[in-house]
Order: structure tokens, then C-alpha cells, then sequence
């Protein structure tokens, strides 16, 4: 089977380790892939929403199964295009109308209200209601949750201690600070307890869950400063126990698949449940229409199946007739970032020491090659050093020893990452 990635970060790294690894790819392209995906496959200089180079690469290649790593392409309507132009081409993600679950945070939260879905109170302000959502932070109890409603790479979040900083956030993301994923800005409660992130893998009836993961998104230890794509992850969190998951998929992912059932929305792919804990109660904080960054990183290692199988029955409608094994190992990993990140950032520094990586492995995220084949950052998050452990500790233990092997000038790591549920 030819098989076309689509992505460049360290979750495409880590699709491309996993689908490589399986006998039932002939060829592997990603596009546009990066240095350590090169590796594994063949990278191909196209980008992820050029949809008509992707369909005559697809015809010319003999493509047969489409994976979609980003959600931007998804929101976009890539899946629609490709079920018009390539009908033979297995796809793997939502189409448009799905992934509006994900590009528009607006539309998240109107569904799950419509399906009694567990989730924080909200209100949507747009640019012509600037006074009005002011008066409402006004009288609104401390802190706060604004959210961009649409797709901000991941940092359209900001939780405001007091009313001064609620006000001026909100004035600066109705005034373009997000571009136009911040025409519409969400005010939502704030609500206290433990994050998590619950992904399945669905044909549209059923689904796979995959191992459940916990990432860190702020840039500082004791998530501290401002949010970022996520800094580090651990797979399993503590707090998923047998029953916290058994409430999860009775409260949340059933209700979920029936609510896109009703509503006739197809949805084939992955579905990710941003989740937080609140007294042993699971409530949804944010929908994705993807894989997340870095959970992939940690959940990936610990799916003992064959993914591409996995995905061959998700495009056939016959995923419950698959199993899915998974690795009884705990898996964590540490983001090395540059000096900067997640604002203005530092580029073009060399890299080294990733010879010396013992028992772990390095997911690429934002380096290149330089044209004398000096692998150098290119990117804010830069690698994603991820280690199995029998326990939770010891995969930390494994990341952060291999993260003191590998160097770049002014690198910057959390020092933190999973202390808080061990």
C-alpha cells in the first residue's frame, strides 16, 4: 500500500515511525515532512493545503490511503476534496463539516450544550459586541477562560486572573492579536481540576480509545506563563482509572458519536477529547479533529497494533472487528524548544548529540537540514524526546537523561514535566 502523510511536526514524526513500522506499507511520501521523517519515507515538497498538487501527486504515485496529520487542512475541507477528486483513495480525518468541532470553538460548544454534554458555561462575543462582552466579564467571577474561535496553533487560550487583564486580553483578540481565528472570541468558566486528553480513532459508529495521555501547554514549570502547542506529555495519567474511563466514554465519547449520528455529520479519523477532572467528574474543555502535539508523541509508542490496519477498517467502516493492543509500558515526552518560543523565536542553531540518545526515541518537530547537512532548529518546538518506563517515573527518568545528551545554543526544556501526577 502507497501511503501520503500529510504534516511537519513532531505528531507527523511520530505517524510516519508508526506507519513505516508496518508490513502493510509498500511506500511511505510525507509531504512536506521533515528531517527525521526523511528517514522513514519519502518527503515530498508540497504543503499541506496545496489540495491539487496533492491530488495529481496521489494519481501519479498510485496513492491509496491519505492521512492527515494538521488540522488546518481539515478545516479546510481537504476530506471533501479528496472524496471528489480521488474516490479511490482511503482518507483518514473529518470532513469539514466534523472538523468544525475543532476550527470553530463556537460551534464546539453549541454541540455539546445540544447533546447534554458535560462542558464549562459560555457566552460568544464578536467585534460588534466589544462593550457588551466587557459588561459581561465585568460581573463574571474570576478567573476566566477567552478563547479564539478559530484555529490559533494552539495558544488562542488565555486564563485571566482579575478583571483589568480579562478586559484588555479580550480587547486585543477582538482587535486582531489572533487574526481572523479571533473574530469571535469564547468567555468561558473556568473550571479547577486535573487536565487529560482522551483520543479516539472512529469509523463514524465505533471507536478505538487510544491510551489516554496528559499534556503540559504553558511555557513555564508549575504551568506558569503563557500557552504554547505543549511542552512535554505523559501516557497514562494517574487520574484515567478503569472507572474515570468508563464515565469518560459513557458521558462524553458516546454521547459525542450519537450527537455527530443525529446531526449527520460523517466523521472518519481521529477525535480528540481535551478533558478536565473536576471531583472524579470528566468535562469536556476543548474538541480536536486531529491527533494532538506532543500526546502523539506518547501515545503512538504505547499502541502495540498495527496502525495502518487500523486505519485500513476505520476507511471501511469496519473498525470493531479490529483489535487494539496496547503496551503496557508508560511512555513520556520532554519538548526541547527555542529560545523565544511561544512568541519571537531563535532559528538556525546547529544541533548535536542526538548520536548519544540511549533507549529512547527523538521525534523531529521544527528542524532542517542546512545545505551542508547540518541539522539546525527551524522551529519553536524543536524535538520531542519521548522514553518508555514499567512506570510513569522511569519514562522520565529515560526522557530527561536523553534530553541532557542532545544540545543546541539557548535550548529550554520544562523541568517539570509530569512532577504533579507522580
Amino acid at each position: 500500500m502507497n501511503i501520503l502523510l500529510l504534516g511537519s511536526g513532531g505528531r507527523e514524526h511520530a505517524l510516519a515511525w508508526k506507519i513505516a513500522a508496518s508490513p502493510l506499507c509498500t511506500q511511505l511520501y510525507i509531504a512536506p515532512g521533515n528531517p527525521g521523517t526523511s528517514a522513514l519515507g519519502t518527503n515530498v515538497a508540497m504543503e499541506v493545503n496545496d489540495f491539487a498538487a496533492i491530488a495529481d501527486f496521489c494519481r501519479r504515485e498510485k496513492i491509496n490511503m491519505l492521512v492527515v496529520g494538521p488540522e488546518d487542512p481539515l478545516v479546510h475541507g481537504i476530506v471533501d476534496f479528496c472524496h471528489r477528486e480521488l474516490p479511490d483513495v482511503a482518507v483518514i480525518g473529518p470532513q469539514a463539516i466534523g472538523a468544525q468541532l475543532e476550527g470553530s470553538k463556537d460551534f464546539a460548544k453549541q454541540f455539546l450544550l445540544r447533546h447534554r454534554i458535560p462542558t464549562a458555561s459560555y457566552q460568544t462575543f464578536d467585534g460588534t459586541q466589544l462593550e457588551a462582552g466587557i459588561a459581561y466579564l465585568q460581573q463574571h467571577s474570576m478567573p476566566v477562560v477567552l478563547k479564539a474561535d478559530g484555529l490559533a496553533a494552539g495558544k488562542g487560550v488565555l486564563i485571566c486572573q482579575d478583571v483589568a487583564e480579562a478586559t484588555a486580553a479580550f480587547s486585543d483578540m477582538l482587535g486582531g492579536k489572533f487574526g481572523t481565528a479571533g473574530s469571535k472570541v469564547v468567555v468561558e468558566q473556568f473550571l479547577k481540576g486535573t487536565e487529560l486528553t482522551v483520543i479516539i480513532l472512529t469509523d463514524g459508529r465505533s471507536w478505538k480509545i487510544l491510551p489516554p495521555s496528559k499534556d503540559y501547554k504553558r511555557i513555564g514549570e508549575g504551568d506558569t506563563g503563557l500557552n504554547t502547542g505543549g511542552m512535554g506529555a505523559v501516557s497514562p495519567p494517574p487520574m484515567a482509572t478503569p472507572a474515570f474511563m468508563e464515565r469518560v466514554e459513557k458521558e462524553i465519547i458516546a454521547p459525542t458519536m450519537q450527537g455527530l449520528q443525529q446531526e449527520q455529520i460523517p466523521y472518519k479519523g481521529f477525535l480528540y477529547f481535551g478533558l478536565i477532572e473536576v471531583e472524579g467528574a470528566p468535562y469536556v474543555i476543548e474538541y480536536n479533529c486531529r491527533m494532538g502535539d506532543p500526546e502523539t508523541q506518547v501515545i503512538l509508542p504505547r499502541i502495540s497494533s498495527d496502525l495502518v490496519e487500523l486505519f485500513q477498517a476505520t476507511a471501511a467502516g469496519t473498525l470493531q472487528e479490529i483489535p487494539m493492543e496496547t503496551d503496557t509500558r508508560a511512555a513520556a515526552t520532554v519538548i526541547l524548544a527555542s529560545k523565544g518560543y511561544p512568541e519571537a523565536y531563535e532559528k538556525g542553531k546547529e544541533i548535536t548529540g542526538l548520536q548519544y540518545v540511549e533507549d529512547g526515541i527523538v521525534f523531529h518537530a521544527g528542524t532542517r537540514l542546512d545545505d551542508a547537512g547540518t541539522l539546525r532548529t527551524n522551529g519553536g518546538r524543536v524535538l520531542a524526546v519521548t522514553a518508555y518506563g514499567h512506570q510513569l517515573s522511569d519514562a522520565l527518568r529515560g526522557s530527561y537523561a536523553n534530553t541532557a545528551r542532545i544540545y543546541f545554543e539557548n535550548r529550554y526544556f520544562r523541568r517539570d514535566i509530569g512532577w504533579d501526577v507522580l
